[in-house]
């Protein structure tokens, strides 16, 4: 296509390409995100590939390569447009029934739909409650196009509000929009986007930078990414709108080293936006110059925080430095830059074509719009949600998450990423948004969303992000590089069963010292682990310290295994399974641990059937004596339980 001069050549470009299409004809759909792919979508495509040709269909039949679609653990997934037909879990070998039975002959595959709790089969993605309870407005789009193809994006309306910006409104306007709109950033402070922008605007400075942070270190967190990797041109479109608002004519995008398929999708894009005209110099003829440069990051955590990310940048490493005067105002090179992360750039076209007032209809007094989350953990269905903001815990884990695991009790949700809090049960009905997640002593963070079931020990989880978080510190500052060590070790020796009393009023302290004088956000948040599980499971630490236990039965220095003489059949798996040959026992014989070399792996815990369930977990109290060696099982009724 030639290179688009005009907001009116850009409209005559949508409809071409709309008018090759036609909608009623069959569309296959395979993710192609780093979930699906890891489960070998590369492969399904192929074979579907190879089918459709062999069946000569490939006039009749569209096959379109998207990005992620969120259902993550039930990849790959295939959507079969017009009728989104969905199957789960699809393997090479199950392309040509999908062929023969659904292309060909308008019958869904049972056995590839998605089952319900009842038993029911539910054939369209729509309907499956995963999908049905959220609301898709930023990320909806990523199974719809070929990331790889602009032409996807513009045929769905991409780059018109690029082009409704730069031949209708002032930069004034668009600012006023985006104030009204009330945008705050999805990166973890939820600071109102309009403002940053106004400030880096109105100061002086020829040269001003717009940045797009990808640098998504949290465990558990892939929003980002794959928003990045299944619709670039989304977050493209609203980072040059961005710049227009403020005045800037360069562009960055910081993104994890670690994200390969990203960059790619990324590169990929800008090259095609230079070459229709809506990147670089002239966009769209409008006599705005805008470009970008990516700038693939090393993979620290700390470069994440906005000023270590703009140090690294320059080519330094990357450490924050004091905000006496906010990167807004001095950030790369000491010039005026303005960063959002990805989420927050994607909301900005939608916001223009649809107006602030829509924005503000959705979500909540203080936290408007949509927020994507990555549900994981011990929750039935895992993957990428977007939901209104407002949305309660509870809706998100067991409406669209399905709730917990083989019937498992919640305990907690951590969200907001590792400096974020572990939330109760209690609070299983507050709604989700930036103020009330800070009032309840978390926080949203970039939507990174834990799910907990009652097997989890609170205090190891505190301990679990404590270590990552010290790891991660730059070590700059005192308070975050000497606290968060102090903080591990006193977490450490709870855990080993050697906490003393005061450790929890000693961590609380700490905690209050790293928040109040920590140089930036990572040390000024990091206890919250702490400080959410002393607060709101204070008893499991009190049961580490005073009662030498553990209730989730999770530390291994506080918990023992022992088999239970009387339920033991001598069925030696135990004995065979132990990696560490801790088990004696034999045929007929009472099998017995040796303490002394149990490396409580839980290993013989794990592998004795359930329907004996001889091996028994210990915690807190002495184990018992154990019968002599040689010691034959119990017999009921004269056979062997």
């Amino acid at each position: 296509m030639a290179r688009l001069k005009s907001a009116a050549d850009l409209e005559k470009a949508r409809q071409k390409i709309l008018s090759k299409r036609d909608p009623t004809k069959p569309c296959v759909t395979i993710c192609s995100g780093t979930g699906c792919h890891a489960l070998g979508s590369d492969k399904v495509y192929e074979a579907l590939v190879s089918e459709i040709s062999k069946n000569g269909l490939r006039r009749r039949v569209d096959l379109r390569r998207t990005g992620c679609h969120g259902f993550c653990e039930r990849g790959p997934i295939i959507v079969i447009f017009p009728d989104e037909i969905c199957y789960l879990g699809v393997k090479p070998e199950d392309v040509p029934e999908i062929i023969s039975a659904t292309l060909s002959g308008n019958r869904p595959i049972d056995r590839l739909l998605y089952e319900d709790g009842d038993g029911k089969k539910i054939a369209h993605e729509g309907e499956i409650p995963f999908y049905k309870y959220q609301r898709r407005m930023v990320f909806g789009s990523n199974r719809l196009i070929d990331p790889k193809n602009i032409d996807d994006y513009i045929a769905l309306g991409g780059y018109s509000a690029l082009g409704k910006v730069l031949f209708e409104m002032s930069p004034e306007e668009v600012l006023d929009t985006v104030k009204r709109a009330n945008l705050r950033g999805r990166g973890g402070g939820g600071f109102p986007a309009g403002d940053k922008w106004e400030t880096t605007r109105n100061t002086p400075g020829d040269i001003k930078y717009v940045i797009v942070n990808a640098d998504e270190g949290d465990p558990g967190a892939f929003m980002d990414r794959s928003l990045l990797e299944g619709n670039p041109h989304s977050v493209l479109e609203g980072l040059i709108i961005g710049a227009y608002a403020i005045g800037s004519h360069e562009g960055f995008v910081y993104v994890r080293q670690e994200y390969p398929l990203a960059v790619s999708n990324l590169s990929l894009a800008l090259s095609q936006a230079r070459k229709y005209g809506l990147l670089g110099k002239n966009i769209l003829g409008s006599g705005f110059d805008f470009d970008v440069t990516i700038h693939r990051g090393a993979g620290a955590f700390i470069s994440g925080e906005s000023s270590a990310l703009m140090t690294a940048i320059e080519g330094m490493v990357g450490e924050p430095r004091p905000k006496y005067i906010r990167t807004a105002v001095s950030g790369v090179w000491e010039r005026p830059s303005n960063l959002n992360n990805v989420e927050t750039w994607a909301n900005v076209p939608l916001i223009i074509n649809r107006g602030a007032d829509w924005f503000t209809s959705i979500g909540t007094d203080g936290s408007k719009g949509t927020k994507i989350f990555s549900l994981v953990g011990k929750v039935k269905n895992t993957g990428l949600v977007e939901v209104p903001m407002g949305m309660t815990l509870r809706e998100i884990i067991y409406t669209i998450g399905g709730g917990i695991r083989q019937g498992r009790k919640f305990k907690a949700v951590q969200t907001g990423g590792p400096s974020g809090g572990c939330l109760p049960e209690s609070l299983i009905d507050l709604p989700v948004d930036f103020d009330e997640l800070t009032k309840a002593d978390s926080m949203m963070g970039s939507g990174g969303m834990i799910v907990m079931d009652e097997d989890t020990c609170m205090v190891d989880v505190a301990r679990y992000f404590l270590h990552f978080l010290a790891d991660e510190s730059c070590g700059k500052c005192v308070p975050c590089r000497t606290g968060l060590e102090q903080m591990v070790n006193i977490l450490d020796r709870i855990c080993e069963g050697e906490g003393e009393t005061g450790d929890i009023e000693l961590l609380e302290e700490i905690s209050e010292v790293v928040r109040e004088a920590s140089l930036c956000a990572l040390g000024q948040t990091a206890p919250n682990p702490v400080l959410s599980t002393t607060k709101y499971f204070r008893d499991e630490y009190e049961a580490h310290i005073e009662g030498k236990r553990c209730p989730a039965g999770v530390c291994k220095a506080l918990i023992s295994y022992y088999i239970d003489p009387d339920k033991c059949t001598a069925c030696g798996i135990c004995l065979r399974d132990c990696p560490v040959e801790a088990i004696s026992g034999g045929k007929n014989l009472v099998h017995i641990i040796d303490q002394d070399k149990c490396t409580k792996c839980s290993t013989c815990f794990e592998v004795c059937p359930t329907r004996f369930s001889a091996v028994v977990k210990i915690s807190g109290e002495p184990v018992p004596v154990a019968p002599p060696l040689g010691t034959k099982v119990a017999r009921k009724k004269g056979k062997q339980e």
